[in-house]
């Protein structure tokens, strides 16, 4: 079973989260801050992943630490669930309409943590939501995910739809790259035989 469970506390956040790689997309969201929430369960739905997260976070200062450690926290889930990767798929892209937005992504499960962020996202909040925050979320995603993840707005003018589009295209990019390739199924997916 590729599956994880992360906890994770500190002064600022008390979290746990639980993911299963081969799921249903299912899931069970709790982060105190809406729009986050929104955003995990159709991240789940379009991966396919089983994901259940929970966090007390100190959302009377912002959003921001809450949202930054749920990314480290899912990232970190990932890179257990994966182990050394052996029989991924390792590549993944999605080009993904959401109305007028759209948006493309790309992961590579390459062990280098590092995103290539091009949202331009005209509304400095959706909600109660600070829209810098996505930024942050991806970048934790990627460093602690090991992943290298490029996101790139290719249209799009309501920031809402830019960012729900980001999160479906990263879960269908991620869901490919995660998913096994039975031809393959014993190898490591690198030249190097390490990712």
């Amino acid at each position: 079973m590729r599956q994880s469970e992360i906890c994770r506390r500190t002064a600022e956040t008390d979290i746990r989260l639980r993911l299963e790689l081969d799921g249903t997309g299912n899931s069970r969201i709790d982060t105190g801050c809406g729009f986050l929430d929104h955003m995990l369960t159709l991240f789940a739905r379009h991966g396919r992943f089983d994901l259940e997260v929970t966090c007390r976070g100190d959302t009377c200062v912002d959003d921001h630490h809450t949202v930054e450690d749920i990314a480290i926290c899912l990232g970190d889930a990932f890179a257990q669930a994966l182990g050394d990767k052996r029989g991924v798929v390792r590549y993944g892209s999605m080009l993904l309409p959401m109305d007028e937005a759209l948006i493309l992504t790309a992961v590579d499960l390459s062990g280098r943590g590092m995103l290539c962020y091009d949202l331009h996202i005209p509304a400095p909040k959706v909600g109660t939501f600070d829209t810098e925050l996505v930024e942050e979320f991806l970048i934790a995603l990627a460093r602690r995910g090991d992943m290298t993840l490029h996101v790139r707005q290719m249209a799009g003018s309501n920031s809402h739809h830019i960012i729900e589009g980001a999160f479906k295209s990263l879960a269908r990019s991620l869901g490919t790259a995660v998913s096994i390739d039975a031809r393959f199924s014993q190898e490591i997916p690198s030249t190097k035989g390490v990712l």
